[in-house]
């Protein structure tokens, strides 16, 4: 026999009726768990891609458990889709494929890339050459990205027989497929690339319903609608030469526009106290010497924004700006002084836009 029940115990059939009841009970509130919609006023998604991050930010009152996760596995296939297209750190994408294809038989590609490499075709012709999708071999011979060598440049001989392989004009776009003009061309999308996901993503989330979203890959930015609060999304352009720091230089409203900036400040090495910059002018072969630190574009599309903020960066601060007054272009440049100062000049498309944005 067991034991004898004490004083307020439970019958085993009261343990059974209870341990059914703590299931019910669990049951309606996981189930309020699943179905109930989550609050907002402002929802965000993040990871890493292109290698670097991502962030997205949607506002809504709220959003079910369904639309959540709709916009989370929107996010993550679209971002997965451009690596898979455009990514030189992926030896399977369609670039680094057409990258080995040493051939000047036409390369198949997908409508998105070939989309992308007719406008780097279009900014590289609008910019004189400034701009150019052809670079990444003088990129990787004066020490940076992938497969760089030693930092100190290039000798003329060795530069000379690199430029030969450099150059906008050395690169088709055939309908969905690419042409070079010699077998040992490579090209590197990496100006355009971040834009254009930030735009693609921005589409994908416009066609889920969500029309108040701001995008942001690797400082690449969109801005859709309005924040909750009924205010525009507020994006920050960074102070250039402060270390490892994060400096604010000024506070921008951006709405329903791309946002992107080019500068020098971020990955360079210097020898015998001259500044080497990772931005390269194509029409040179060499590092940018000009005292322009960095310049921002806004521009309905962030892929443009990018690739003309690169352009822009490798004219300088005098035919840069001249060429955005000239284009009609939303600019912001900040340039060194003497005295380890900054001087600050805006486009007058720029100006206007940040008017029309701050009215009420």
């Amino acid at each position: 026999m067991g034991a004898p029940l004490g004083k307020g115990a439970l019958t085993p059939r009261a343990i059974v009726i209870l341990a059914v009841s703590a299931v019910v009970l669990v049951t309606a509130s996981l189930h309020r768990l699943v179905f109930a919609d989550l609050p907002g006023p402002e929802f965000e998604f993040s990871g890493e891609t292109m290698g670097t991050r991502f962030l997205v930010k949607v506002a809504a009152p709220s959003l079910t458990q369904d639309e959540h996760a709709a916009v989370g596995e929107a996010i993550v296939e679209r971002l997965t889709a451009v690596n898979a297209q455009m990514s030189t750190w992926d030896p399977e994408s369609e670039i680094s494929r057409f990258n080995r294809h040493a051939a000047t038989a036409p390369f198949p590609v997908s409508p998105e890339t070939a989309g992308v490499v007719a406008a780097a075709r279009w900014v590289a012709q609008a910019s004189g050459g400034a701009f150019d999708v052809t670079i990444r071999p003088l990129v990787q011979a004066w020490g940076f990205g992938d497969g760089a060598r030693i930092p100190g440049g290039p000798g003329p001989a060795e530069l000379k027989s690199l430029r030969e392989r450099v150059g906008w004009e050395r690169v088709s776009v055939v309908g969905d497929a690419l042409v070079k003009l010699r077998p040992d061309v490579v090209i590197d999308l990496s100006a355009l690339a971040k834009g254009y996901g930030v735009d693609a993503v921005s589409d994908d989330l416009m066609r889920l319903g969500h029309a108040n979203h701001l995008v942001e890959i690797g400082g690449e930015l969109r801005a859709r609608g309005r924040r909750p609060d009924g205010e525009p999304w507020q994006v920050a352009i960074e102070e250039p030469d402060v270390d490892d720091a994060r400096v604010i230089h000024q506070v921008i409203p951006l709405e329903d526009r791309g946002m992107a900036t080019s500068g020098d400040y971020r990955n360079y090495y210097e020898v015998d106290g001259v500044r080497i910059s990772h931005t390269i002018d194509p029409r040179t072969g060499a590092p940018i010497r000009h005292a322009l630190a960095s310049v921002t574009v806004l521009h309905p599309q962030t892929m443009l924004a990018d690739a003309w903020a690169t352009a822009l960066n490798v004219l300088g601060p005098e035919a840069g700006y001249t060429l955005a007054v000239e284009r009609g272009m939303a600019a912001y440049f900040i340039v060194r002084e003497p005295g380890a100062t900054f001087s600050s000049r805006a486009t007058p498309v720029f100006e206007a836009v940040l008017a029309r944005t701050q009215e009420p």
